[in-house]
């Protein structure tokens, strides 16, 4: 089984920062691509950032210049910092990756049981 931690999540005013932390462990191979999304009460949830195992990133034309995804492949973590926030980007945020299973090789996509962003006006 694997699992995904999530930490960062908070209340923090417009213009301010926030860095979210998403580990993955458990019965690990590889870890193929990894991301965070969102979701806002009453909408679908969204993309926000994805990152490759290669460093490859792609970013949500919302957060582009405001968000920043990384990576730290040895740690199996993936992180998003959010800079400049708006009232808008409030939402639930999930951590997303692609795993391939240490004893079945199996890839399987797992997600993160969310951390709550709120920026106040």
């Amino acid at each position: 089984q694997v699992q995904l931690v999530e930490s960062g999540g908070g209340l923090v005013q417009a213009g301010g920062s926030l860095r979210l932390s998403c580990a993955a462990s458990g019965n690990i191979f590889a870890v193929n691509d990894m991301g965070w999304y969102r979701q806002a009460p009453g909408r679908q949830r969204e993309l926000v950032a994805t990152i490759t195992s290669g460093g490859q990133t792609n970013y949500a034309d919302s957060v582009k210049g405001r968000f920043t995804i990384s990576r730290d492949n040895a740690k199996n973590t993936v992180y998003v910092q959010m800079n400049s926030l708006k009232p808008e980007d409030t939402a639930d945020y999930y951590c997303n990756a692609q795993v391939r299973n240490r004893i079945t090789r199996t890839l399987l996509n797992y997600w993160g049981q969310g951390t709550q962003v709120t920026v106040s006006s």
